[in-house]
C-alpha cells in the first residue's frame, strides 16, 4: 500500500554523489524531500565526475531541499556528526538509505588485505553503523524506512567462489536487512533491500574498464523509480524484504521497461547474486 508522497519527508543517503544513490536522490527530490547527501567526494575528480556539492545542486534543481555532508561511514563519529547535523537541519530523519559500497571483484589470491577491509568497513559495518545512527530518530517517524542497496541472500557457494570478499561484504550488508526488519518490526520501522535485475551503468562501473558494455545495461532511473516506490510503502507491512527492481515496478503494473535500456533492443547482462 503507498501511504503517500516523499513531500518534506527527511532522507539520510550514503553514496549520493553520483550514479545510483545520487538517482534515487533526485526522484525523492522531485516530490519536494529533504535530502542529505553523505559521501566522500568533496572535489571533483575527472576520472569519476560528482561531489557532494553538485549532488546538492542537482537535488534542489530537481525540487528538493539538500544538505552536502562529507562524511567517511567507516568512522562512526564522522557519521554521528553528519546525523546531528541531519536533524538538526531538518527536524528528524524518516529515511535512511545504504547505498555506499566499495568493490573489487578479486579471487582469494588476489585481494590484498587492504581492499578486504575497505569492503568490509564501507558495506557491511558502514550500513549498520549508519543505521544504528539513524535509528533513534526513525522510531519518531511517522512511516520509517531503512534501505540497503544489496542482494538476496543465498549461500550457494557459486556466488563466493569468485569473489569471496567481496560477496562477505556486501552479504553484510543484507543480513542487516534479514535481522534488523525482524528486531524492528513491532516498533514499525521497514527494513528492506533493493538489488538491480541487470547491471546498472554508473561512472563508477565504467573506471572497472572493458569488463562490462554500456549498451548491455540498464541506467541508474530503474533502481530510483523501484526505490521511490518502495519508501513509500506502509513501513509496518512492508518489511523484511528483499525487492528485485523489475519486479517492483510488476506489482506496480509497469511492464515496459525499454526506456531504462542504456540502448534499447540490446541483450542485458544480469546482475551479480541474481
Amino acid at each position: 500500500m503507498i501511504v503517500g508522497s516523499l513531500a518534506g519527508k527527511t532522507i539520510f543517503i550514503t553514496g549520493g554523489s553520483r550514479g545510483i544513490g545520487l538517482a534515487i536522490a533526485k526522484k525523492c527530490a522531485a516530490d519536494g524531500a529533504n535530502i542529505a547527501i553523505a559521501a566522500k567526494t568533496a572535489k571533483a575528480n575527472p576520472k569519476l565526475p560528482g561531489t557532494i556539492y553538485s549532488a546538492a545542486e542537482e537535488i534542489e534543481e530537481a525540487g528538493g531541499k539538500a544538505l552536502a555532508l562529507q562524511v567517511d561511514i567507516r568512522d562512526e563519529n564522522q557519521v554521528a556528526e553528519a546525523v546531528a547535523k541531519t536533524v538538526a537541519e531538518f527536524g528528524g530523519i524518516d529515511i535512511c538509505i545504504n547505498n555506499a559500497s566499495a568493490i573489487n571483484l578479486t579471487g582469494t589470491l588476489e585481494t590484498p588485505m587492504k581492499r578486504y577491509d575497505l569492503m568490509n568497513q564501507v558495506n557491511a559495518r558502514g550500513t549498520f553503523c549508519v543505521s544504528q545512527a539513524c535509528l533513534p530518530h526513525l522510531l519518531r517517524s511517522e512511516n520509517p524506512h531503512i534501505l540497503n542497496l544489496s542482494p538476496p541472500l543465498n549461500m550457494d557457494a557459486k556466488w563466493f567462489a569468485r569473489h569471496t570478499a567481496y560477496s562477505m561484504a556486501k552479504y553484510g550488508m543484507s543480513m542487516c536487512v534479514l535481522g534488523m526488519a525482524a528486531e524492528f518490526a513491532s516498533q514499525g520501522v521497514a527494513v528492506n533491500a533493493l538489488w538491480p535485475k541487470t547491471v546498472i551503468y554508473t561512472a563508477a562501473l565504467a573506471m572497472l574498464g572493458d569488463l562490462v558494455k554500456p549498451e548491455n545495461c540498464r541506467t541508474p532511473e530503474i533502481v530510483a523509480d523501484c526505490a521511490h516506490i518502495i519508501l513509500q510503502r506502509d513501513a509496518k507491512t512492508h518489511t523484511g524484504n528483499f525487492y528485485i527492481d523489475e519486479d517492483v515496478l510488476k506489482e506496480e503494473g509497469i511492464t515496459d521497461l525499454e526506456h531504462y535500456a542504456v540502448k534499447a533492443g540490446e541483450p542485458l547482462l544480469p546482475d551479480l547474486f541474481l
